[in-house]
This record gives structure tokens, sequence and C-alpha cells, in this order.
């Protein structure tokens, strides 16, 4: 039992059962076996889990046999990775080693970067002149075809050759697996472009990378919360003044493939850091669909106007900005806030808002999520909640529809009830997984048959099935799973060391009968009582439930008679 490495906390609530290969939280509830362990945090897929664990014991996996055109395009992308880094290397010696690299050691000091940061995001610098890194991959047999590809150089008619890097700090950018995908550069003065970054190649695409999020990705995780900047230097000085749980994009706005990426690494809160309010605006509006797809909120933070997060945070600190993100609003709540203050609350302003408010609501897949946000705007600027709608549904693909408010908000007292059995149902599948002993008891009394949790009994089937080794069956189960979902409920049930005893586990399986007995006796007299009241529905309700009851009865009869 140790710290969660998933969630910041200060109690133990992390353990780990070796002898059965599983893991569960009870804070954050994530669980599994070693292979989900490696997928959440290493934020890989589970291909790429199994392959890092085979690597790191020894263990050859069969691979499929690639057809020529397969094994090409694998051999180039292995060759533009050693390519890559031996760019990087060079950078880096250039800004860590070379008197050439002074100039740029000071631009850095200048700005605040310390060495200890440079050394850690693997920051290079390249000097002025056309043809410095040709030169020096030439003595490296790297041929220049190959290194145009990597789009480290650049060729006119393939007759002369030069870098496209000059006078650059050079930012590597390096993919989850920690391998060199690409470079950004920036100049030391104030020529254009400011920024520029690799092109297009088999192993990079801007719209699939984050800069930094293969250094920050255990902080995100920890954190359950991703600042997404805009720039380099904003990463480097959030995560040196403390701020970790940072990552930038690469010259493009935040996609779908971002989200999924930071999600499947434990981010459940995303923040858009924004450095002034017309850019807030506006990436706000072209981010609403992304995140709606992936059925996912966002926050916005606007820093004050004249600031990037760079320069607030040296100026204010990380105390300041961290409180400054936990005030940060969601997308249409920031719009509508803004929209408010833009036009005021006359007639006229009024009619300005919702029009402006109009074209980010339609966007709102969420039939639920954009009616609550519609029924927000209404009573935030006085206007009947029909009169919105009717308005927000011009040119709108589809009809807008208010739900009721007990489908809407959770927890209202029309959710569903939770079992009166439902713990002690919990108790049979938690004996079923930890005491293999009584599961011969379980099938000859069909006590599973009888579970009202759909999930416990499902997963009571699959315990009822499993023909391996008993120590291996909780860890077998996770990975069998389909659904997140599946994977922790089998993990909570299945951790710990609960001292079962065969006499006890019989005693809570004739418990729990006895139980549903009664039930159906008192289920009887609900019905005699439903009749003589004349409430036909609760009549319906009840009648339904003993006809179920008695579906079980009759099959156990039957089964014992075969």
């Amino acid at each position: 039992m140790g710290l969660c490495p998933f969630h910041s906390e200060k109690t133990p609530s992390f353990h780990v059962n070796p002898q059965r290969g599983i893991f569960h939280c009870f804070g954050c509830g994530l669980g599994g076996n070693v292979f989900s362990f490696v997928m959440k945090r290493e934020g890989i897929p589970f291909p790429e889990a199994v392959r890092m664990m085979a690597d790191r014991y020894g263990i050859t996996i069969p691979e499929p046999e690639m057809s020529p055109s397969a094994k090409r395009v694998e051999s180039e992308r292995e060759t533009l990775f050693s390519v890559n880094k031996i760019a990087m290397g060079y950078f880096r010696n250039i800004l860590f080693e070379s008197p050439q690299g002074e100039v740029a050691r000071n631009y850095l000091k200048n700005r605040g970067i310390n060495g200890a940061i440079a050394d850690t995001f693997d920051l290079g610098y390249v000097p002025e002149g056309w043809d410095h890194l040709v030169r020096f991959l030439d003595t490296q047999k790297v041929p220049r075809g190959v290194a145009e590809k990597s789009g480290l150089i650049v060729t006119k008619n393939k007759e002369r050759y030069y870098d496209r890097f000059r006078n650059r700090i050079i930012f590597p950018i390096l993919d989850l697996s920690r391998r060199v995908i690409g470079f950004g550069g920036r100049v030391l003065d104030d020529s254009l472009p400011k920024y520029l970054n690799s092109p297009e190649t088999p192993i990079y695409n801007k719209s699939k990378s984050l800069y930094g999020f293969g250094k920050t990705k255990q902080a995100c995780r920890q954190a359950g919360t991703v600042h997404i900047v805009e720039g380099y230097f904003d990463l480097l000085s959030l995560y040196m003044c403390g701020v970790e749980h940072v990552v930038a994009t690469l010259g493009t706005a935040i996609t779908q493939d971002h989200v999924r990426m930071l999600s499947r690494g434990g981010v459940k809160r995303f923040v858009l850091v924004y450095d002034s309010d017309d850019a807030g605006i506006k990436a706000a509006e072209r981010s609403i669909p992304v995140f709606q797809k992936e059925f996912i909120s966002a926050n916005i933070l606007v820093l004050p106007k004249g600031h990037d997060p760079d320069s607030f945070i040296r100026e204010f600190g990380a105390e300041q900005f961290l409180n400054a993100s936990t005030k940060a609003m969601g997308i249409i709540p920031f719009l509508l806030e803004t929209a408010v203050k833009q036009y005021g609350l006359s007639i006229e302003g009024r009619i300005r808002i919702i029009e402006a408010m109009k074209e980010p609501l339609q966007v709102v897949g969420d039939p639920i999520a954009r009616s609550l946000y519609i029924r927000e705007l209404s009573h935030r600027i006085g206007v009947d909640e029909k009169a919105v709608i009717e308005k927000i549904k011009e040119q709108s693909d589809g009809p807008i529809r208010i739900p009721a408010i007990s489908q809407a908000v959770p927890g209202n007292k029309t959710a569903p009830r939770q079992s009166r059995y439902s713990e002690m149902e919990k108790q049979i599948v938690s004996m079923m997984l930890q005491f293999p002993e009584i599961i011969s008891e379980c099938r000859d009394s069909q006590v599973v048959d009888y579970l009202e949790s759909e999930s416990l009994k499902a997963l009571g089937r699959k315990i009822l099935d499993y023909q391996g080794e008993p120590e291996d069956m909780a860890s077998v189960l996770i990975a069998q799973s389909a659904t997140d979902r599946e994977r922790q409920m089998i993990s909570s049930l299945a951790i710990g060391d609960i001292p079962w005893l065969h006499k006890n586990c019989v005693n809570l399986i004739h418990h729990y009968m006895g139980n549903r007995k009664k039930n159906e006796d008192s289920l009887s007299e609900q019905i005699r009582m439903a009749e003589e009241s004349k409430d036909h529905e609760l009549l319906l309700k009840l009648m339904h439930e003993k006809n179920n009851y008695s579906k079980l009865m009759k099959k156990k009869v039957h089964t014992r008679k075969r």
C-alpha cells in the first residue's frame, strides 16, 4: 500500500496485490493489472505497453509477417528517428559546449531559462550560416535525401542543399516514447518568421504532437489537470517555476488527437491558457467541437492584457497562476461573460449577446449540455428561454430540446436507487475472486443467477466459466475486460487480503438466498396492499419483480431435477 501515482494524495490508498498481479486505488478508483498500470503511467495504448514490458524482461513477441512495402515504411521511420537523434546531439553540443553557442546561452539567460531546464528539455542552437548541419550530416554518412526527408535540410533543384534552421534556439520535439520526431526553432532577434517548425514528415504530424508531454505527462497525470499553452518558452517558464503539468501546441489549435492523447495520459481537467481576450475568444470558439466530440469539458484562462504565461508567472509566481487556473471558466460560460462585458444588458446589448452565443451553442453536440447552457444564458440576460431557443435554432442542424430537470441533473431523486442487496452482492463476487475454493458452492447454489446487479452478475458468470490458475484469475479477467469501468470493478473487488473462511462463505450465500426468499414473501404482501389501494402503477411494477424472481426459482428447480 502506498501513495497513488495517478492522483495527488497524502494518505495512502493505492494497493498492490503481487500474488494476483493487480492494483487498485480506493482514492481515484483506478485499477487493473500490470499492463493497465503501464498504459496509465506512460499514456500509451495496450500493444505498446505489451512491447515495453516484453523488452524490459527479454521476452520475444511474435510479430506478423510484414509486406515488403510495410517493411520499407518501417525502415524509413527508424532511419528518420536516427537522423533526428544525431541532429539533436549536434544542436545540443553547440549550445552547451561550443564558443559559437555563447550568444544563445546569453539569450536564454536573459529570458530566465537556466541551464538545468535547457538540459532537461535538450535545447540546442544552430549558428548563422547556410550549411552547418548539412556538412555535419555528411560527416555522419547521412544521405542528403534522407536528411531532406527529415525536414532538417532543404534544396533547390537538388543542386544546393542548405539548413532549414539557421541562427535559432532549437527545441527538440519528442513523442511519448521519447524519440525525436521534429524540431522547433526561434530566432534571437526580431526577424521573421520568429518561430519555425519542422515540416510534416512520416514521423511528425503537428496535429498529433504536443511539445513537452514526454517530460510532463507524469505531472499531468498526478495533478489530473493540464495547462495547454501556445509557446515553447511559455512551457519552459511554467515548468521551471514549478507548474509542471503543462504542454504546448505546435503552431496549431488544439485538436481531437491532442485531447485523446492527454485523456489517455490520465488528464481529466483541461485549461487552455491564452495571453489576450481576442485570442482567447477565438481559440475558445474553435475548441468547442473538439472537446464536445470527446465528451470532455475545458476551461479558459485568459491572462491580463500585456501578459503571456511566460511573463505572468515570472512577475506574479506559480501560486497566483494556479489560483487563476482554479478560477478558469468553462468555454461557454467564458464566452457568455465575455459577451455580457462587451455588449452590456441593454435591450440592444441582450440581442447582440444572443447573436454572439448562437454559433457556439449550435456547435455543442450534447443536447442536455446545450439545453442547460441555453437555460443559463436565459437567466443571465433575463430573456424568456423559449425565445432564446427559437433564436438559437435558426440555421441549426437540428431541433433543440429542453430535457426535464430529472434527466439533466445528476443525483436527482428519479435516479435509479441502489439495491438493498448491493453490498451483499459485492461481498459475494469479491469472495469468488479472493477465495476460489467457494466457487463450486456458488455454482451449486446458482447464487449468481439471483444477483440483481447486471454488472456483478456478468462478472460472476465469467468467474464461473474461468478455467485457468486461481491466482491468475483477477489479472486474466482484467485483461479480457472491454472497458475501464469493468477493469476497475474487478480490481476493487479482488484487491486486499480478507481472511475468508469456507464456513463464513457458505453462511454468506445462505444468508443472501434467505433474504431473497423473504423478499418474495414481502412482494406478495405488497402486491395485496397495492390491489387494495388500487395503485395500478405500483401493482404492475411489483408483479413484474415477482415474476422475474419466480422464473429464477423455476430454473433452479429444473436444473436440480436434471
